[in-house]
C-alpha cells in the first residue's frame, strides 16, 4: 500500500475508535515513510477543521522505552480537537484503550523553525506549565513497532495543561506523582525527561527541523513522560501533581 493509503488506515481508526493491526505486519515502511504516513494522516485531519497547535516527544524517559520496548525519540503533531480543558469530563468512548501520564508543556513565543540551542530558549518559550498526555494508541493489544506508532503520530490522543508559569522556574528535578481517584499510581522526577524537559524543547526543534515542520507562535510542546502511562477507565479522577508548578486533572465518564 501507499503511505497515503495506509495514512487513510490509521486516519479511520482514531476518528472511529476501532483498532487495527499493525500496518507493518503486512506492510513494510522505514522510519521516514513513518513520518510521512503521520502527515499524510494528520492532513486528513485539518481538511475536517482541525488545527494544528503543537507537537509533542515521545520516548524521552528510560521508563517509557522500557514500557513500549522501543529504542528511539520520536515526535507527534498535536490538535486543537485534542486539547482537554482543566476539569473536563472525557468520555472513554472516545478512545480505544486510552492511558494517562504525566508531563511538562511548553508554551512556544516565537515560531520555531530550525533547532535551536539552549541559549535561545527565552527567545522562543514564554511559559511551562505542568500536564497531562492521554495517549492511546490505534494499534490492537496496545503493540507496535517503532515505524508503527510513528506512523500512528506517536499515540497522540488529547492532553490537559496546567496553569502557566515564569520560564525562571527551575525545572530540573521536579516530583510528578498520576494520582487516579485519589491513589498515587506513579510517582516520578522531571529529571526523566531527558535528564532535563528543556533538553525536550532542544529536540522537538531539532527533530521538527529535520522533517519540514515549523512549530507555530502560541503553539504547545509537550515534553514527553516523567512516569509509565496507566490504563484509563470510566468514572476516574486524573491528577498529576507536580512539585511548584501545582495541580492539572480532569475526570473520565
Amino acid at each position: 500500500m501507499s503511505t497515503k493509503d495506509l495514512a487513510k488506515i490509521i486516519d479511520e481508526a482514531a476518528l472511529n475508535a476501532k483498532p487495527i493491526p499493525q500496518l507493518s505486519l503486512e506492510n513494510e515502511f522505514s522510519e521516514k515513510e513513518a513520518y510521512e504516513i503521520q502527515a499524510y494522516s494528520i492532513a486528513r485531519r485539518y481538511q475536517r477543521g482541525e488545527k494544528l497547535v503543537g507537537v509533542k516527544l515521545g520516548f524521552t524517559s528510560k521508563a517509557k522505552m522500557v514500557q513500549m520496548g522501543v529504542h528511539d525519540m520520536i515526535w507527534g503533531r498535536l490538535t486543537d480537537k485534542m486539547l482537554v480543558g482543566r476539569n473536563a469530563n472525557v468520555l472513554v468512548e472516545k478512545f480505544i484503550h486510552p492511558r494517562a501520564e504525566p508531563e511538562i508543556c511548553f508554551l512556544v513565543k516565537k515560531e520555531i523553525t530550525q533547532e535551536i540551542s539552549r541559549d535561545d530558549i527565552k527567545e522562543y518559550i514564554s511559559g511551562l506549565a505542568g500536564a497531562i498526555e492521554i495517549i492511546d494508541s490505534r494499534y490492537q493489544n496496545f503493540k507496535f513497532s517503532l515505524e508503527d506508532v510513528i506512523a500512528d503520530n506517536c499515540s497522540s490522543a488529547g492532553f490537559v495543561i496546567g496553569k502557566w508559569h515564569s520560564i525562571d522556574t527551575p525545572i530540573g528535578d521536579l516530583k510528578m506523582d498520576l494520582i487516579i481517584n485519589g491513589e498515587v499510581v506513579q510517582s516520578g522526577s522531571s529529571k526523566a525527561i531527558l535528564g532535563d524537559p528543556w533538553e525536550s524543547v532542544i529536540a522537538a526543534s531539532r527533530l521538527c527541523a529535520q522533517y519540514g515542520q515549523v512549530i507555530p507562535t502560541g503553539s504547545y510542546i509537550m515534553a514527553g513522560a516523567a512516569t509509565s502511562a496507566v490504563f484509563l477507565e470510566k468514572d476516574q479522577t486524573i491528577k498529576v501533581e507536580v512539585e511548584s508548578l501545582g495541580t492539572i486533572q480532569f475526570s473520565t465518564k
